[in-house]
């Protein structure tokens, strides 16, 4: 049979095992808990509709100034002229004499 002994742990026969800080912390964060005032149902579904508006708001807001911000910045790029100093172009490379090339060694 077991018995429980806040201060030192289980008791197993004669011998205490003791639990340690872990199981301190548990009981007394359990305990804290105890003292917390939790809110309604009511109040629960007031604050998570608040809070689901309000997060709704600010990505409203901030997607209206990301959009201005961009659209703004692209007018502006577009007006700027574009000087490219360097040029690309491409060498065709014809595979017709590499072909025959290897075929006249055989």
């Amino acid at each position: 049979m077991q018995d429980i002994s806040p201060a030192r742990g289980f008791k197993i026969g004669i011998k205490y095992i003791h639990m340690g800080p872990i199981a301190q912390y548990l009981r007394e964060t359990r305990a804290e808990l105890r003292h917390v005032a939790w809110p309604t149902q009511s109040q629960t579904i007031v604050y998570t509709i608040l809070v689901a508006a309000i997060s709704i708001f600010v990505a409203a807001y901030l997607g209206f100034f990301d959009f201005l911000f961009t659209s703004g910045l692209a007018k502006l790029i577009e007006v700027v002229p574009v000087q490219s100093p360097v040029t690309i172009s491409q060498i065709a490379t014809s595979t017709a004499t590499t072909t025959s090339a290897t075929t006249s060694h055989q």
